[in-house]
């Protein structure tokens, strides 16, 4: 796989000093919790106010990569503290980039969380967790995270997945593919668009994976939006074997050409990716955790953005396995 260079956008200096200063400002207001339920509700307001340049450092993905990394943010190794063993015990460690993650995510549009993930946080904790290792989740570690759609099966999913890299010693590559760099055939691109299958919850929706409401819809696994392909990917939670062959072969097709033009980030601390979920898939590399608190951590926010239209209609009718976001402002 690749390490093809991937876009940077670096950060102005006086731009790091007015979002560390902001987000400083704005914690400290809560008692420097970042959880804090006042908090949010100062966020728009707060990111309104916020420089031209970091609103031109946000500005809309603008290559067919679908990608790009802001660059300049610096992490305080020691301040930060050690990695946590789980989410859950994650606490207010690291809430500084919690709250640079939530302007930054405001800048680009608006933030949401899922009622039945994190407990309904708007930034997660991404840590690998001891009992977890080979799980299709941000808990995993020793297996191949399979590329896909964050949170595929819904249809409340992200415009954007956004990544901040707290620590990352041993260079764990965050694998991405966009579809607009791929080559398939249009007797391909016509299977794929057909709903032939459904999408099913991954292990971290516990809930969703027991709802007894209507059955699974099938949905398409790509389609052109006014912008150009667009696709809704995540194989690992794709009953794939239940399609015909003919749909099966174009599937397989579009794994080897994501796979083909597969790239991977390697994140360092104070990088912040930021993917367009709508073309990109993302996963990770396998790697060795080692449980002392020096592992890879990352925060993670999820944010739509407003009057986009990359997704299907008949989106509007899907049951969504009784899963609930919330948008931060709404």
């Amino acid at each position: 796989m690749p390490t093809a260079a991937t876009p940077v956008r670096q950060l102005h200096p006086h731009a790091v000093t007015e979002l560390l200063t902001t987000a400083r400002a704005l914690l400290d207001a809560f008692d420097g919790v970042a959880t804090h339920p006042g908090l949010l509700t100062h966020v728009p307001d707060t990111a309104a106010k916020l420089s031209d340049g970091i609103r031109h450092a946000c500005r809309p993905v603008d290559a067919s990569d679908g990608l790009f990394v802001l660059r300049g943010l610096p992490v305080d190794d020691e301040a930060i503290g050690p990695t946590p063993g789980h989410w859950s015990t994650a606490g207010n460690a690291g809430a500084l980039h919690d709250v640079v993650l939530l302007l930054l995510s405001t800048v680009m549009g608006t933030p949401l969380a899922w009622e039945g993930q994190q407990e309904g946080r708007f930034v997660h904790n991404i840590v690998p967790s001891p009992g977890h290792e080979e799980e299709q989740t941000g808990a995993g570690s020793s297996v191949l995270l399979s590329p896909h759609t964050e949170d595929a099966f819904h249809p409340g999913r992200a415009h954007l997945l956004v990544l901040g890299c707290l620590r990352n010693p041993d260079s764990v590559a965050t694998t991405a593919a966009s579809i607009r760099r791929a080559r398939l055939d249009a007797d391909d691109v016509e299977l794929l668009g057909r709903p032939v299958l459904p999408i099913l919850p991954d292990d971290a929706y516990a809930e969703a994976q027991g709802y007894n409401g209507a059955p699974p819809p099938p949905i398409p696994t790509m389609w052109q939006s006014p912008d150009g392909p667009t696709l809704r990917f995540d194989p690992a939670y794709t009953p794939l074997h239940e399609a015909p062959e003919e749909h099966r072969a174009a599937y397989r097709r579009l794994e080897a050409e994501l796979s083909r033009v597969s790239v991977a980030v390697a994140l360092t601390p104070g990088d912040v990716l930021v993917v367009d979920n709508d073309l990109v898939v993302h996963g990770r590399v396998p790697f060795k955790a080692r449980y002392d608190g020096t592992d890879r951590w990352l925060k993670r926010s999820s944010v739509r953005v407003p009057g986009r239209r990359t997704r299907p209609q008949a989106e509007r009718f899907e049951h969504g396995y009784g899963q609930t976001s919330v948008a931060a402002f709404a």
